[in-house]
């Protein structure tokens, strides 16, 4: 038997590795989105910052991990075996659900994560001996500790509540005082605000991530408790002495401010979050080691009392579990994807939207703007003028595909740092995730770049993360509390398979995830028309883009246009139904790209875009109009087949194939021009397609003569009108995409 639960220690550090994994894989978001959405530095200069903060956080943490002996439950109610079901069913459903929220690129909090799953895997535990309880003196407070989950709760309202308006307020004072041409007046500025930003820092890592680490003694505790006045004092004129020699010297000072911002946040989560990640092996490995010593072979006679007394973390774990969260930050294309979320959303400029509109960001969206508008009306001419002046976004100054500038980057970090540093000293639960992510939204928000175009979209992610975050806190509990419950009454078997069927989840969601990243083509073009300043060079690529996007949409066309019939014809209800749900998918798609190229159109020259504009939105329009002629033929034959009504007659099959063959030869001839630019030949291919209508519409014209007929069925009939009358509308979609496609690309 302590074989077996050997194992499990084992297994649960085997699960902590992959669990360290996923879980730098989200908690990158907080100390890498600033850095690398101003374009601070190289991408590799900036990894290997925050490696160096995370493995010194790590290494030198004490560990805090209190929390996974005793923080949820009471240890001194629980039997090894039982706080093994916890610990072991806790990893499982971290794994899972992290590594969820990472392939969808939404960042969460571990902290809530572990804390939700704690309480979860106590409450089912807890149920369980309330309902073996004869005696009837135990009570829920006896057994779990609520006032954690409690506070944690709290916390996200108070951290996204206090970040996002702090966040709004100092960046706005900040652009007021810099403007978005921050380089210009600079001479006394710069010494004061570097001075402030980097104080703010170095208070930040003595609060919140210095004083938890291995070398710090009571004694320097207590110094830096005793003097901290003194100390921000002295660094604030020395780092002021220091900022204005650098910006003497023709340093950029926000640069630096940036990159010890990320290093600061980096120590800090790496000392204080490591417990999210390991503690709850530690605290199994400390209770096996008690029942080693005090269990005398019964697993469940053996009270855990002893992990009430304070942790002791080897150095050795600690040292390595820095090591594997350097190479998980170093290697996960996931942590990219969380990162992007965030760095999206805080873009300065308009371009590709992850997130669609939703009811309440468009009630918000309204609201703030009655708002707004009624501040400006009864704003003085002088002032809004001049605080027009200042955020003049035409005069920013920002590195080649940044986001945002060092301005916004520098107040992101400085402020989320005092922020969570604050929450700290007050003893409130304030969440580096929630914190860092809210203060971007605010900073942005006060930097206008959530424009009118823009701002539902925005609202609607920003919701979404934030939604994300109370569904962490209810999957984690639920999940938890059912895995729990599985391995408490199904045993060890039970335990032992669904700890191997997480990692199988996990092995096989980053296989699917990669092979998903190699199938999705990044959008080069559209990322060269943004960063490109020749307008010549933007028309360019945007003609490009154009066709690229036009060539795909013949050939999608073409093999929906002979999926749906084939499935008419020969009643395929699988492949009908499969062509309506990739039809939805491809709708949401075209719908992204004109977005998309409209924004590009903004960025070539102004005389060119109002000559080109027509024929853009006609070659636009011609492509949707195609793909929603095609769902409206799907319809009807998707309800005839599914309903068994009777199939084509074969005399109707042999007069239409013909003529759909023909459509499927212009739909691969179109695509051909487009693909190739040779537009010589556009005008014999208009003249087939309208030879190709006036046969649509002779056959159109006879089947309605022949439904007059008693003995024609009218349900397969009005499918096959309906078939003939949207095939012609799609050829005179497809003869206004050839006109435009082709004046388009004239020069």
């Amino acid at each position: 038997m302590e074989t077996v639960y050997l194992g499990l220690v084992v297994f649960l550090f085997i699960l902590a590795v992959f669990d360290l994994s996923v879980g730098v894989s989200n908690d990158a978001v907080n100390f890498l989105n600033s850095a690398i959405g101003a374009k601070t530095a190289k991408f590799r200069t900036i990894i290997i910052i925050a490696a160096i903060g995370v493995f010194c956080g790590a290494s030198m943490s004490n560990g805090m991990m209190e929390i996974a002996r005793h923080g949820i439950f009471r240890p001194e109610q629980f039997y090894f075996n039982e706080l093994m079901y916890i610990f072991l069913a806790v990893m499982v459903t971290d794994i899972v659900l992290l590594d969820i929220f990472n392939s969808l690129g939404m960042p969460t909090s571990t902290t809530v994560s572990m804390v939700f799953e704690l309480l979860g895997g106590t409450f089912a535990l807890t149920l369980v001996k309330l309902f073996n309880d004869s005696s009837g003196t135990l009570s829920i407070a006896d057994l779990m500790n609520t006032e954690k989950a409690l506070s944690v709760i709290m916390g996200i309202f108070v951290s996204v509540a206090i970040a996002f308006f702090f966040g709004t307020l100092v960046q706005w004072l900040s652009r007021l005082l810099f403007s978005f041409n921050y380089k210009r007046g600079l001479t006394w500025k710069i010494g004061l605000f570097g001075g402030v930003a980097a104080t703010s820092i170095i208070y930040f890592m003595l609060i919140k991530g210095v004083k938890d680490l291995t070398f710090m003694t009571p004694e320097a505790k207590a110094y830096i408790h005793d003097h901290t006045l003194l100390i921000v004092g002295s660094c604030f004129v020395g780092f002021s002495l220091l900022m204005q020699l650098l910006h003497a010297l023709k340093v950029n000072v926000f640069k630096v401010i940036v990159l010890m911002g990320t290093f600061a946040l980096a120590t800090a989560f790496a000392g204080n979050d490591l417990v999210n990640f390991i503690g709850v092996p530690l605290a199994g490995f400390a209770s096996y080691t008690d029942y080693i010593a005090n269990g005398q072979g019964d697993p469940s006679g053996l009270l855990m009392t002893s992990l009430n007394a304070p942790a002791r973390t080897p150095m050795l774990f600690l040292v390595a579990a820095g090591a594997i969260m350097v190479y998980s930050l170093a290697t996960s294309k996931k942590a990219y994807n969380v990162v992007k979320t965030s760095v999206d959303l805080s873009r300065q400029d308009e371009g590709e939207e992850m997130f669609g509109s939703s009811r309440m960001a468009r009630s918000l969206v309204r609201s703030f703007t009655n708002v707004s508008t009624l501040v400006v009306r009864y704003t003085p001419d002088p002032v809004k003028h001049w605080v027009n002046s200042r955020m003049n976004k035409e005069e920013a100054i920002m590195a080649e595909g940044a986001a945002f500038d060092m301005v916004r980057a520098s107040v992101n970090l400085v402020l989320a740092g005092l922020l969570i540093a604050l929450g700290t000293s007050l003893k409130l639960p304030l969440s580096t995730t929630y914190v860092t992510f809210m203060v971007a939204m605010g900073s942005s928000l006060a930097d206008r770049a959530w424009g009118r175009e823009s701002a539902v979209f925005r609202i609607t992610g920003v919701l979404s993360v934030i939604g994300g975050w109370f569904i962490t806190a209810g999957a984690a509990f639920i999940l938890c509390f059912l895995v729990v419950s599985a391995m408490y009454f199904g045993g060890l078997v039970v335990a032992i398979a669904l700890a191997i069927i997480a990692v199988i989840l996990l092995i096989r969601s980053n296989i699917r995830y990669n092979k998903k990243a190699k199938e999705e083509c990044n959008d080069d073009l559209f990322q060269q028309i943004m960063v490109t300043k020749d307008r010549q060079e933007a028309l360019a690529l945007l003609r490009q883009h154009i066709a690229r996007n036009e060539e795909e949409c013949m050939d999608y066309v073409s093999q929906m246009y002979q999926q749906l019939t084939e499935g008419f014809i020969h009643e395929d209800l699988r492949n009908l139904r499969r062509a309506g749900h990739s039809m939805k998918n491809r709708k949401t798609m075209l719908k992204n790209v004109r977005r998309k190229e409209l924004v590009g159109m903004r960025r070539i020259d102004k005389t060119v875009a109002i000559e080109k504009n027509t024929w853009f939105h006609l070659a636009t329009n011609s492509c949707q109009q195609i793909l929603y002629s095609l769902m409206r033929i799907n319809e009807p034959i998707l309800e005839h087949v599914d309903n068994h009504f009777l199939p084509l007659p074969q005399e109707r099959v042999e007069e239409f194939l013909p003529l759909r063959d023909e459509l499927l030869h212009l739909f691969d001839c179109t695509r051909y021009v487009i693909a190739h630019g040779d537009y010589a030949t556009v005008e014999t291919l208009r003249d087939e397609c309208d030879q190709l209508k006036e046969e649509l519409s002779r056959l159109r014209k006879q089947q309605m003569d022949r439904m007059q007929d008693a003995s024609e069925n009218l349900s397969v009939s009005y499918v096959y009108l309906n078939l003939l009358q949207e095939s012609q509308e799609i050829v005179s979609s497809l003869r206004h995409l050839l006109r435009a496609a082709r004046n388009f690309q004239a020069a």
